[in-house]
This record gives structure tokens, sequence and C-alpha cells, in this order.
């Protein structure tokens, strides 16, 4: 559990670094970001499981497929859900729709907590129950200054525990899953690196560019491996709560780019970091009780 946690913090960390990085990637548009993105993912995605020796995940999937025609349903199902999710991700502060995103990214932690509740039978702490309260006040505070849900809010909040379920439903919520989820985007993604301006850019003086672009790969890469390990390792209502640290962090990133919190935002925000921090007062915990088993058993 303490390594999910540890992969689910680092992936929100690398998500958030991505959210500014964006912003070195001029001229490039979200669509043609979201495009190299996808492109390049697969291929370090690709050298990390033959480096680490779990090739054998993609494998055991291709045989399935021989004898589960439900998996030709499924996986183009999953790596549908995965790219509107990344694509929306880079879309929507280029088109007005970034309060709303954020709105949902604040909902879905909040949606996964139930699902793992009633679902999965998950049973949470006190203190889990008293941080879902907190982020449950805060996200009604955020639902009640944005005036109700937009479709780019329930798209995010709906669509993320859809994907983790029904990879879970269909075993294939691992690495080699992920694999077939770039895989399968790799047209539409080659579509948008093709048919912008940036190719020509990159083709041009700016040869800082494509370095940036490769950076890109390898970041978004890393997120989305340590993502999936985390969601492995982690109860998925605890893998839910985790999924606040993302949106604080990208606070902190509109903060770096001038933005800030209005006034009526601040008790959303408050509750939110309230959560977090009862989280992490129950790991340690978690963590002292582990090391003073640890050292009881060694004096016996």
């Amino acid at each position: 559990m303490q390594k999910g946690v540890f992969l689910s913090i680092l992936a929100s960390v690398l998500f958030g670094s991505m959210y500014y990085y964006t912003t070195l990637l001029d001229p490039l548009s979200g669509e043609e970001i979201y495009g190299w993105r996808m492109l390049l993912t697969l291929p370090v995605m690709t050298l990390f499981l033959i480096w680490t020796k779990e090739w054998g995940l993609i494998k055991s999937i291709a045989l399935r497929l021989k004898t589960e025609w439900k998996l030709y349903l499924a996986l183009p199902a999953s790596s549908l859900l995965l790219g509107i999710q990344l694509w929306l991700f880079l879309w929507a502060p280029l088109h007005g729709h970034a309060m709303n995103v954020s709105l949902g990214y604040f909902m879905m932690p909040l949606v996964m907590v139930l699902i793992g509740r009633f679902y999965y039978r998950d049973k949470l702490s006190q203190l889990q129950k008293l941080a879902v309260l907190l982020a449950l006040l805060g996200v009604t505070n955020a639902v009640f200054q944005a005036g109700g849900f937009a479709w780019t809010s329930l798209l995010v909040c709906l669509g993320y525990p859809y994907y983790f379920v029904l990879r879970s439903k269909f075993k294939i919520d691992n690495l080699g899953g992920l694999w077939f989820d770039m895989l399968l985007m790799t047209p539409l993604a080659l579509y948008f690196a093709l048919n912008g301006e940036g190719l020509a850019q990159m083709t041009g003086l700016q040869l800082q560019l494509p370095l940036l672009i490769i950076l890109l790969g390898v970041l978004s890469a890393s997120a989305l491996i340590a993502y999936i390990l985390s969601s492995r390792m982690l109860p998925f209502s605890l893998f839910g709560l985790l999924g606040y640290v993302e949106p604080v962090l990208l606070v902190v990133v509109a903060f770096l780019i001038g933005e800030s919190i209005a006034k009526q935002e601040w008790p959303t925000y408050l509750a939110i970091w309230l959560s977090l921090s009862l989280l992490a007062v129950e790991g340690l915990l978690k963590l002292y009780r582990i090391e003073s088993r640890s050292t009881n058993r060694g004096l016996d």
C-alpha cells in the first residue's frame, strides 16, 4: 500500500508538471500536443516494458484475443475512455472549460469512493469517512459557485471511474492493457500531429521544440505507468481519494502561470486540503503502527 500511495502521488506530480509543461510548447495547439504526446508515449512505454521484462503482459492479452471475443469491444472502449480524458485535459484550457474540467476532477474521487464502497465493498476508516465528508463539502461549494454541472465536468467525473471499472472487469488493468490503449489511439494521434502548423515549426528554426516534445512523451509515459501501477496496489476508495492530489497541484500550477483563487472558491480548496491532510495523518499513523509491530517482534 505504501508503494501504491507513493506511485499515486508521483503520478499526480508528473501530471501537474505536464499541465505547466504544455505552456512551453508554443505554437502547438492542444490537439497537436495531444497527438505528439500519444505518439511518443507508446515507444517509451514499449522500451519500459522490455527493460522491466514485462512484455509478457502484452503477449498475454494478445493470446486472449484468440478466445475472448469480448476483448474486441473492451479494448477499444478502454482506449476511447482514456483518450477522451487525455484530450480533454489539453483541450479545456484553450476553449474556456478549464474551470468545468477542474470541477470534474474534484468530483471524480467522490464518485470513485462511492464505487469502491458499494461495488467493490471497500471499507472506509473513520479518518477516511471524515476526509470524504470534507471533500463532499468542498465539492458542493464548487458546484454551487459554478451554477451546476457542465458536460465537461460530468465527462471527467464519470468517465475516468468507469475506465478503471472496465479495465478491472475484463482483467486488462495492467501495463499491457495501457499499452493497447496507446496503440489504439495511434491513428487519431497521428492525424492530430501531422495536420497542424507545429510540424512546419519543428522543421524550421525552432530546434528546441522537437526536444521538448520528446521529453513530453517521457513525462506522459512515466505518469501513466505510475498511475496504472498505483491503481492495482490500492483499494479503489483510497485510490479515488488520492485523486485529490492532482487538482490541488493544478492549482499550484495555475498560481505559477499567473492565475489566482477567487474569494468564493477558498472554502472548496480549504476543505480539499483538510481532506488530504487527514489522509496523510492516517498514512503516518499506519506507518507508525507497522514500525512498532516490527520493533516489538524484533525484541521478542
